[in-house]
């Protein structure tokens, strides 16, 4: 391949924006297009149901996106699809029925078979079980099966099918490359074949596949297991293309995001968890086999019918009566009332906010079976309860979703204090006028662990690893030195806790069976469950005040609970002391903005260009706004990364200059209204919109007054081709 010329092409296509937006029904007398489906993470989604709660969910399942494939085939298209792993692993039918039984015919590699999957790379949780048992399940597979950088004891690949396979499609050759994320040892060390495996890091899986692949293949696809960004060291899926220059296509996962980039030659997406929406990469290379335009987007499956036909596949089907089954068909106990408060603000989980029921009832059950005195556990997922009456087995999933064992573990305060700094750093921290607490984006849910065996707060108003306070330890101040058993999973010992104490000689003790079949069997001795047994209140969250009362701050609850104007707040606060006036998609953002009731038609409010360019950044609407002092002109890039400063809010006694601005977007001109202040254009809502094709409005209400509205999904503002 020549990737130079790739490369330089990619680069004219962009100035002119038609590198992502060039369709296929334009491609040139030659060329070739191929359509690349890519799933990740679907974690065992086959049917379409939701196992806790005992119905049929249109969230996202493989017999979906079997509907969406078979409609671009039946259009033929030439398409390839290719699955980045954590396939096996997730649901009630997989982890506790099919995964147990290796040798018996599996319902998501019978799902996959059905539909003609391509290729297959390796995720960390198709080790959970041990390597033979995994082995044994992907053995099944009627496609390829990859991993290029882990090989077993004897140095052979854990894959049969190796490193890397040729796909042909339409006479136009891709070799495919699995790269899994090398810590696997770091969370299923112990179990069969794991810690005697030999792992690289993914670029060095990659180089040496790309090397055996010798120049065969007209292009390269690798399908990293990883996220974009490194999580421990050696697991950044971007360092494959710094490394490797050769890849024409990359897909990350792991991380559980959407994430799109078309800005470099090489497109890089990855899709959320739970097999919701597909990866959908659109090449075109010509006669030569070069490639002259790649691009990714992402594709919901949600409003997509279940493939019956999958459905049908005797492997799925029946294995799904079964899990079905099994948890209506048994209860295991009762509870005598909710274990978890309702949410003050939708979508902020109060489980997070203050001690709750259900995760005093885990760690009650692994202070027991570990017989330890002070212990760790996460509330996996935000909306987790134990309902009042009947329990069942999906109850107890939905508390406890993995299938993890549980450890014994020595530890000093010192170090548990350290742990408990790690855990709180999930939380943002806390600015006067936040009327809710915010999470940490970079710090997922499943990272944040809550404590039993000691009392203590956390201080919001300090900063991540300062505040952790007041730690008590049977009624007495946690000393550094004092001498602890702490219970806590095997995946947060091994991928945490296990740096914090020094390493494996901590750990005194691993149980055989799982933490949630301990929640299983302790109901039974239990029954029934009252949450006021186990509400110890034991912490609290301080250093805040959230404008409790104040009618503002319940105007603001009102439109996120009830009329649904606003998003949930959940990874950044809504501060009254901020302007608060643009909201996009739901979300609040705030614009230095400047108002003129001097106008014929009333009061119109004007937006500083400049932050709009940081609040539509990273949204379908992105643009770049420039300054050239040659022309004396405005740049806008639509498509483009804003990467300016924000900047301070202008002077109130600044001067207001009115006057006609005309930008150059894209290479054309646009007029449109402004004013001038202290050297920033300020434009209005419908000047924005006659910029970047926008469809933004003010606000009609008397409460909105100077906000403006958009939408920035699907704009015709996007220079990134959906």
């Amino acid at each position: 391949m020549n990737h130079r010329f790739r490369k330089f092409l990619a680069g004219v296509l962009a100035v002119t924006m038609l590198a992502s937006l060039l369709p296929a029904a334009f491609a040139a007398e030659g060329d070739t297009t191929l359509t690349i489906i890519a799933t990740s993470d679907t974690h065992a989604n086959v049917w379409g149901w939701s196992y806790e709660d005992g119905k049929e969910s249109t969230a996202g399942s493989l017999a979906q996106i079997s509907t969406y494939v078979k409609g671009l085939r039946d259009a033929g298209e030439n398409v390839i699809l290719v699955d980045n792993g954590d396939t096996i692993q997730g649901t009630i039918m997989s982890d506790d029925l099919a995964n147990k039984r290796p040798d018996d015919a599996h319902p998501v590699i019978a799902a996959m078979n059905y539909m003609g999957y391509d290729a297959m790379g390796l995720g960390n949780h198709e080790f959970n079980w041990g390597l033979t048992n995994m082995k044994k399940i992907l053995g099944q597979a009627q496609f390829p099966v990859l991993c290029s950088n882990i090989k077993d004891a004897k140095g052979e690949f854990v894959t049969a099918d190796g490193a890397w396979t040729m796909v042909e499609r339409a006479g136009v050759k891709v070799a495919i490359i699995s790269a899994d994320t090398p810590n696997i040892k770091k969370w299923d060390g112990g179990k069969d074949g794991i810690d005697d495996l030999q792992i690289s890091s993914m670029v060095e899986g990659v180089q040496a596949a790309i090397k055996d692949i010798d120049g065969k293949a007209d292009l390269i696809m690798v399908v990293a297991h990883a996220g974009p960004t490194a999580e421990y060291g050696g697991d950044d899926a971007q360092a494959i293309l710094a490394a490797c220059p050769e890849v024409d296509i990359l897909q990350c996962g792991h991380s559980h995001t959407s994430y799109i980039n078309n800005d470099g030659p090489v497109p890089v997406g990855e899709v959320k968890n739970g097999a919701g929406e597909v990866l959908k990469y659109t090449v075109v290379v010509d006669k030569d086999k070069k490639v002259t335009s790649a691009t990714v987007e992402t594709v919901s499956v949600k409003e997509q019918a279940p493939d019956e036909g999958l459905r049908a596949v005797e492997a799925v089907k029946a294995v799904h009566e079964e899990a079905v089954e099994y948890i209506s068909g048994n209860v295991l106990g009762h509870a005598t009332a909710k274990f978890q408060p309702e949410n003050e603000i939708k979508g902020i989980p109060q489980g997070k906010l203050e001690d709750t029921a259900v995760m005093d009832l885990i760690n009650a059950v692994q202070l027991e079976y570990a017989q330890a005195d002070v212990s760790a556990a996460a509330l996996f997922k935000d909306t987790s309860d134990l309902p009042e009456g009947e329990l069942n087995y999906g109850n107890i999933f939905d508390i406890y979703k993995y299938d993890n064992t549980l450890c014994r573990v020595k530890i000093t305060g010192a170090q548990l204090k350290e742990y408990m700094e790690w855990s709180a750093s999930h939380y943002n921290t806390w600015t006067p006028g936040d009327i809710n607490i915010s999470f940490n984006k970079a710090i997922p849910g499943y990272r944040y662990d809550m404590f039993a065996g000691v009392d203590y707060e956390i201080n919001l108003s300090k900063p991540a690893g300062e505040r952790i306070e007041n730690v008590m330890y049977k009624g007495e101040p946690l000393k550094d030195d004092q001498e602890l058993k702490l219970a806590v999973n095997n995946y947060r010992f091994s991928s945490a806790v296990k740096a914090m104490v020094g390493g494996d000689e901590a750990k005194e003790w691993e149980s055989s069976q799982s933490i949630r079949d301990m929640l299983v069997e302790y109901l039974a001795e239990h029954d029934p469950l009252d949450p006021a047994d186990y509400l110890d209140n034991n912490w609290r969250i301080t250093g805040v005040v959230l404008q409790e009362g104040l009618a503002a701050r319940a105007a603001y609850i009102e439109k996120i609970n009830y009329t649904g104007e606003l998003a949930t707040p959940y990874y950044k606060s809504i501060n009254l002391n901020e302007a608060n006036n643009v909201i996009v998609d739901g979300t609040l953002n705030s614009a230095d903005s400047v108002d003129d009731d001097n106008t014929p038609n009333g009061e119109v409010f004007y937006f500083r260009l400049r932050d709009m360019a940081t609040i539509l950044k990273g949204t379908d609407a992105a643009f770049n706004v420039e300054w050239n002092d040659e022309t004396a002109q405005v740049v806008i890039t639509k498509g483009g990364e804003y990467t300016a400063e924000a900047l301070p809010a202008h002077d109130a006694a600044a001067a207001v200059a009115t006057a006609p601005l005309t930008v150059l977007v894209d290479g054309a001109a646009v007029t449109v209204d402004s004013v001038l202040v202290g050297g920033n254009y300020y434009v209005t809502a419908q000047g924005l919109n006659d910029i970047l094709g926008t469809n933004a409005a003010m606000g009609t209400t008397p409460t909105d007054k100077g906000v403006m509205i958009l939408s920035a999904k699907n704009t015709a503002a996007s220079g990134q081709g959906g």
